[in-house]
């Protein structure tokens, strides 16, 4: 099915054909159409385009109404102040619209696909091998989650990489320890839980970095097998594959307990790029993009001084002939573009990490991997902090573990729902607490812009009023109650019936739901859908409190707002889809 013209855009061709009646030279010039409070909608554009002709603003105007086509959808169009054109549109109009939204065969509410689609690969939630999970995982995770979801709803071709921390100097360390204390690593029972992996790899590398630091006999067998392993020796490299899928274990079970679906294919961690770093360097040497300084190949940038005010370069390989994060970061975006075909490269990193990235799109620009049909982006994110406003840690000062993090929430939220919950089980109790704590997470952070800070606090987080995902989630357990409770009285769509202010707001915020979700996706900026998705909650709140739905005066009444409960439902419901949050049908 075609997608369903949004009242905007409908209202917004109206506009744009009389203006060209009126002004055969504004042909293509933009009405400036925007949602108002004096009415449904408001066009600016006017102004401008009186100034252009050296008309009056009124006059022109005036000329625009009189060509509108009303009626159908534009009930009544004024001009008011300067040369401002208020515009309503007509019950009718909303109406027809939401049923086309409602009875789109795809499902998807009458939301397009994208016209030119692409395909983006996008790199998120980059764990470290042998190590805890903590809460500065958490936005690159979650935020990289929804920008995959939304993206692929508009049709783009998206391939995930978890470009995971699993090679480096650390291993030699560790596989040394692992080689002398070979049962380390061994598993009790055929199932391991992630805890008691992570348990593991905790133990085995407290104990390896202690040995290092205290014994020098150790510290260079640990340093030869660095060797051993950039040279993939077979029983080195087997060693380290133990610590790989001990993490991997780990991260899975992570991964489930924040409700994300993560594909072993789309785990290329640094390692997976080892066998280009060679001609990587060798590439960006023979063209001339790195020089040697000082033993190091290096890239320079004239505008990128340190504080002494020296050039401060990227390190592609050091004196010593070892690589850096810089040719590793080179030879991923060289597979990215040259085996994948990506048109878009998307990075969800932290935002300390800017420079960084500045450096390395632009070396790969020199280096022409980065072609002008390719547009590399980081998606920088801010720190997460405590409630006191200072970066999250736990009292004693420590990183705070995600997995902690993530039963606290689930805690919160099962008490939750265990006060509220009239006829559900302990099992139902547990399950819904689980779905309504970690959206609780999510939520907090995709309804922030990613580029700023945010306080995670729980309390505010779990509770029943506010901008949380547990309003939004309560507020689709409601209409399903009603839906419900409708027994055999099916919603059915009644263009014909006058509809209240509170019907108008929440029918013509309910027809905005694709602009939306095309906006966030095209700014990869989830926190529009959340901001959107929390108005229509409110919205439908205030129908909820206005209009009787199974009471209403009519049969046909009785219908349109089922009709009204139905629609707002299912956008709630695929718009919480798209930022990885579940909506439970009871609560």
């Amino acid at each position: 099915m075609a997608s369903v013209t949004s009242l905007t855009a409908s209202v917004h061709q109206r506009l744009a054909n009389a203006l060209s009646a009126a002004l055969p030279e504004a042909a293509a010039a933009d009405p400036l159409l925007r949602r108002s409070d004096r009415a449904d909608f408001q066009a600016n554009g006017i102004l401008a385009l009186a100034k252009k002709a050296k008309a009056n603003p009124r006059e022109l105007a005036a000329q625009v109404v009189e060509r509108v086509v009303t009626g159908d959808l534009i009930g009544d169009i004024e001009v008011s102040g300067p040369g401002f054109l208020n515009i309503t549109v007509t019950d009718r109009a909303i109406t027809q619209n939401l049923a086309a939204r409602a009875t789109d065969p795809a499902g998807r509410l009458g939301v397009p696909h994208a016209d030119h689609p692409g395909t983006t690969v996008i790199d998120y939630a980059q764990p470290n091998v042998a190590k805890e999970m903590h809460v500065g995982h958490l936005r690159s995770a979650v935020i990289g989650d929804s920008v995959v979801q939304l993206l692929g709803f508009t049709g783009e071709n998206v391939v995930r990489r978890h470009h995971i921390g699993d090679w480096g100097t650390q291993f030699g360390m560790l596989i040394q320890y692992l080689d002398e204390h070979p049962h380390e690593l061994d598993h009790k029972a055929s199932e391991v839980s992630g805890e008691e992996a992570m348990s593991n790899l905790d133990r085995l590398y407290k104990a390896a970095r202690r040995k290092f630091d205290s014994d020098e006999e150790f510290k260079t067998r640990a340093r030869r097998r660095v060797v051993d392993l950039q040279a993939g020796e077979p029983q080195t490299l087997a060693m380290w594959q133990k610590f790989v899928d001990e993490s991997k274990i780990y991260f899975f079970s992570v991964f489930e307990k924040l409700d994300m679906e993560i594909e072993d294919a789309d785990i290329v961690g640094e390692s997976g790029y080892n066998d280009m770093l060679a001609e990587t360097c060798r590439l960006l040497e023979e063209s001339g993009v790195a020089v040697r300084s000082e033993g190091a190949l290096c890239v320079f940038f004239d505008e990128i001084k340190g504080p002494d005010g020296n050039l401060v370069p990227l390190i592609v390989q050091k004196s010593d002939g070892g690589y850096g994060y810089a040719a590793t970061d080179l030879s991923a975006i060289r597979d990215r573009v040259f085996q994948l075909k990506a048109n878009t490269l998307l990075y969800v990193v932290d935002a300390r990490q800017s420079l960084h990235f500045k450096m390395v799109f632009e070396t790969a620009r020199r280096a022409g991997w980065l072609g002008d049909d390719v547009t590399a982006q980081q998606l920088a994110f801010g720190t997460v902090l405590g409630k006191d406003g200072k970066p999250f840690k736990t009292r004693e000062g420590e990183t705070v573990k995600l997995v902690d993090l993530l039963e606290e929430a689930v805690e919160r939220a099962s008490a939750v729902v265990r006060e509220k919950a009239q006829d559900l089980s302990e099992e139902e109790i547990a399950e819904r607490g689980t779905q309504v704590g970690i959206g609780a997470v999510k939520y907090a952070d995709l309804s922030t812009s990613a580029n700023r800070d945010y306080k995670f606090d729980l309390d505010q987080m779990v509770s029943l009023n506010g901008d949380t995902s547990v309003y939004l989630q309560y507020a689709y357990a409601r209409i399903q109650s009603i839906l419900r409770k409708a027994g055999e009285v099916r919603p059915a769509a009644h263009p014909e019936l006058e509809l209240s202010p509170a019907e108008r707001a929440l029918g013509l915020h309910a027809d905005r739901f694709a602009e939306t979700v095309a906006e966030a996706a095209a700014e990869y900026a989830p926190h529009k859908l959340a901001a959107y998705l929390y108005q229509l909650a409110s919205l439908y709140t205030t129908f909820y409190d206005k209009c009787p739905v199974l009471k209403a005066g009519t049969p046909e009444q009785v219908e349109n707002r089922l009709f009204l409960c139905d629609v707002t439902a299912r956008t709630l419901h695929q718009g919480m889809a798209l930022l990885g949050i579940r909506t439970p049908e009871r609560l």
